[in-house]
């Protein structure tokens, strides 16, 4: 008997752009390549048509869908990505026309995230964002499926199945919405009880594939998946940071971002992102040797700015320098902190520049108490850090950390 090999055949996918002027085609098209590969199939061929806009009924023009259609069937291609939101209608002439399924980029992206996310919260997220994106999609099949046409044999109480499917839906995202409710409430919880507890937290947002994972592993040993992929991190990840002032942060790694991030993302994880804008201190994180690094930093500063986190200190933070000589690196990032998570290159100076940005500053400082004065110790309990305690035959020599408050009371004390 013949013994049948399984293996799982990779999708091979044609990428279709039209460049309208409106953004640039060419890059985003690049991007589109990295998302495929991320899903796990793999990027063909690409096409690009320069258009004033696009078909409303095929996004292309019918010579162009001509020959996205010899193409797929010459090299037997299983997956058309549009790098643009399609309407249902152009999916289905589209598909119609070539035989071959059609996806556009919202669908892609939101599949992407289906696939990394882990979390009761990220799993919330992504299907709430699924489910508003396929509400307005949802479309028939002709007067077949209905039971409130006119007509013989389509009179009669009931509904249609796209309405039923609707409230199906709707309903549940309704329930979706309830939970994710919960979820915010108990994470805004923490957050009261980390600002009640004195906790200071430091987020690091930025574009996706910047490095964020590997800056986290290389600065608190988190083991957070980190790989040369588009969104390999999708739920957040905490963890505490030991300065070398022994002061203590807690770290944040949050979702990464892409041009066009479909609104139905940004509206899902706004409670995720506004966790990270509202922290003490954002690290801005860029790719320094990705030609579009400026645009990679501006996508993120649009976004902190419309979530209201401009008022943050905000630290922007050229990654994987390793990568670029200095001589080629662009002038207007001359003062931002220069690092390589991957070799752990400028970490001193990341360091420094979060210590410099503390919302409180902070001392550590050796004491000389006297044992008439012991009871401030527990003082230094409460309101700061105690890193060691000896009693000596002079009195307490303590080693600690404290704000400018309480290093008023302890100067008298300072050896």
């Amino acid at each position: 008997m013949a013994m049948i090999e399984n293996e799982e055949k990779i999708t091979r996918a044609l990428l279709v752009s039209v460049d309208t002027g409106d953004f640039d085609a060419e890059a985003s098209l690049s991007e589109l390549e990295e998302l495929v590969k991320s899903a796990g199939a793999e990027p063909e061929f690409t096409l690009t048509q320069k258009l004033q806009r696009p078909e409303s009924a095929t996004f292309v023009g019918s010579g162009k869908l001509q020959e996205i259609k010899e193409l797929c069937e010459a090299q037997e291609l299983d997956l058309i990505v549009v790098d643009s939101e399609l309407s249902p209608t152009q999916i289905k002439n589209i598909e119609n026309f070539t035989d071959v399924r059609v996806i556009d980029r919202t669908t892609l992206i939101l599949d992407i995230f289906a696939q990394r996310a882990r979390s009761k919260e990220g799993k919330l997220q992504v299907e709430l964002a699924q489910l508003k994106y396929l509400l307005p999609r949802l479309t028939g099949k002709g007067i077949e499926m209905s039971r409130l046409g006119g007509g013989i044999g389509t009179r009669g109480p009931g509904e249609t199945k796209i309405e039923t499917d609707r409230r199906h839906i709707r309903r549940r995202m309704e329930t979706l919405k309830e939970e994710l409710a919960e979820v915010e409430k108990h994470r805004h919880m923490l957050r009261r009880r980390r600002e009640k507890d004195g906790v200071i937290t430091c987020a690091i947002v930025g574009y996706t594939n910047a490095g964020k994972s590997t800056l986290m592993n290389t600065l608190t040993d988190a083991g957070v998946l980190a790989q040369d992929k588009l969104f390999a991190t999708l739920d957040p990840t905490s963890r505490a940071l030991k300065l070398p002032s022994g002061v203590s942060v807690m770290l944040i790694d949050t979702v990464g971002l892409v041009r066009r991030l479909p609104h139905h993302l940004v509206e899902a994880f706004r409670s995720t992102l506004e966790e990270a804008a509202q922290s003490d201190i954002i690290i801005n994180l860029c790719d320094a040797s990705s030609e579009e690094a400026r645009v990679h930093l501006s996508v993120t500063n649009d976004l902190l700015e419309s979530l209201g986190a401009q008022d943050r200190p905000i630290i922007t933070v050229l990654n994987k320098c390793d990568l670029l000589d200095d001589s080629v690196m662009p002038l207007e990032f001359e003062n931002c902190v220069k690092i390589s998570a991957r070799t752990g290159e400028g970490i001193d100076r990341l360091l420094n520049a979060i210590e410099n940005n503390l919302p409180v500053r902070m001392k550590r400082v050796s004491l000389l108490i006297p044992f008439a004065d012991a009871g401030i110790v527990s003082e230094i309990r409460d309101k700061g850090t105690l890193i060691s305690e000896e009693y000596t035959a002079e009195g307490v020599e303590v080693e600690a950390i404290a704000d400018e408050i309480l290093y008023a009371k302890l100067s008298r004390f300072e050896k």
